[in-house]
């Protein structure tokens, strides 16, 4: 080994390190390693659990606050307030949504639509990352997503392919947060390319002997410093090579590949839509055994042109979102899959000089369909504007802690930070049980 790393100059030594790092689904170093911390049961935590009422999670998340008043919760009776959104019967009686989502009308049946969110949160970061974690977004300390709590209390479902997935450009996922790096989402920026570098880097290895026989070499550099660091975060990124490889070398892997599928079916879900396609591929991924995917979809930030934007997002979500849930009832997967549409924050009944909204934090709207839930309901009321929430209150810890409810996670087991903090899956969140049939 030595004769080896002495017959290269400094160059092609850090090309052949950096090479080897890449190939592994160009996951590297100091980016997975964030994510340091220790993990005990806490003292006294209770080893009962809620029975599961869902295997898996398919979270869309529409970043940049969706709008409530222009999509799930109109206002037909208040002109003011609507502007120029119209609203539609459903299949539901009592139940309208924005004419923009004429899909979604014949699909109620599957929905619970959550009326009353409320969140602490009204800026971009601050609320998506309070959405994905629980807690507030702090400068001290990372906390994990629900993919990670996920992974981090149950199996996988296909030991050949990651436990989570992120579907679409969001660099402000909190990922694994403080929990080991093998608990981060494997990141999938466009779901038309599949997993990036997972193919045998030429310049690395031209055939799979000389392609192990590097990844020999690539362990005996590590050996040194794994020894003498023998710590969990450590252990845990050489868990995370070995899973990178196994992946690659995974027949599995074809559970990326969208070319096989139905033409008719990708143009269901949108065929030019980026958002689409990645619903189509959270599909193929939970039907592969991936447990958590989530799909990022927006811009949503509409302050101005909303009655323009809104209509032209909608378009694709209702498109999307509408095929997810017939094709997993058709496949006989809805449920066992737990859909979740959510955002960090809803907009202002008052339209503002830009012909826009604003954000608005105090009431807003998400939904979740399949997985136990009841289809056909609407839980929460806001006032007749739309403007707070004036029954059933439902916090973010209290919509995270009913997805860990149907996971079956244990809403009160305390795992520690790096600092010996204690942390609970949605911090002191509720349940909303009243919406499971």
């Amino acid at each position: 080994m030595n004769a080896f790393i002495n017959s290269t100059d400094g160059s092609s030594r850090r090309q052949f390190i950096s090479g080897a790092a890449k190939t592994f689904l160009g996951v590297g170093l100091m980016s997975q390693m964030q994510g340091r911390g220790l993990l005990a049961a806490g003292a006294g935590a209770s080893p009962l659990k809620q029975v599961a009422t869902a295997r898996n999670v398919i979270y869309l998340y529409m970043t940049g606050g969706m709008s409530h008043l222009d999509t799930f919760d109109p206002r037909p009776d208040n002109k003011e307030v609507n502007g120029e959104t119209e609203a539609i019967k459903t299949n539901v009686d009592g139940i309208r949504i924005s004419s923009s989502l004429p899909l979604m009308a014949r699909q109620m049946d599957k929905v619970a639509l959550i009326h009353s969110l409320n969140s602490t949160q009204g800026a971009h970061e601050q609320g998506n990352y309070y959405m994905h974690t629980s807690y507030t977004l702090r400068s001290s300390i990372r906390h994990p997503a629900m993919g990670a709590w996920l992974q981090k209390f149950q199996e996988r479902g296909n030991p050949s392919l990651p436990g989570s997935v992120m579907i679409g450009n969001d660099s402000r996922h909190p990922g694994a947060g403080f929990f080991e790096a093998k608990f981060s989402p494997l990141m999938v920026n466009n779901p038309e390319d599949g997993v990036a570098n997972s193919k045998l880097n030429k310049w690395f290895a031209d055939s799979d002997d000389r392609f192990n026989s590097r990844l020999a070499i690539a362990h005996k550099l590590d050996v040194g410093f794994a020894e003498k660091y023998n710590v969990k975060n450590v252990r845990a990124y050489s868990d995370m090579y070995d899973d990178a490889v196994r992946m690659m070398k995974s027949e599995e892997l074809k559970a990326f590949d969208l070319s096989g599928e139905d033409d008719k079916l990708r143009a269901r879900y949108g065929r030019d839509s980026s958002f689409g396609q990645g619903c189509l591929l959270a599909r193929r991924l939970v039907e592969h055994g991936v447990r958590h995917v989530e799909v990022s979809f927006g811009n949503w930030d509409t302050h101005n042109a909303n009655f323009i934007r809104v209509p032209e997002l909608c378009d694709e979500l209702d498109a999307a979102l509408s095929t997810l849930l017939q094709d997993l009832e058709s496949r006989g997967l809805l449920q066992e899959t737990l859909v979740v549409l959510a955002t960090e924050f809803g907009r202002t009944p008052e339209i503002n000089q830009n012909d826009g909204r604003d954000h608005h934090p105090k009431a807003f709207t998400c939904l979740m369909a399949g997985g136990g839930i009841r289809g056909g309901q609407a839980f929460g009321k806001k006032d007749e504007k739309g403007f707070e929430v004036v029954e059933n209150k439902v916090g973010i810890p209290d919509f995270n802690a009913t997805v860990a409810y149907a996971l079956g996670i244990p809403l009160d087991q305390v795992l520690y930070s790096p600092s010996k903090r204690p942390f609970t899956v949605a911090d002191k969140g509720k349940p909303i049980t009243e919406i499971f049939g």
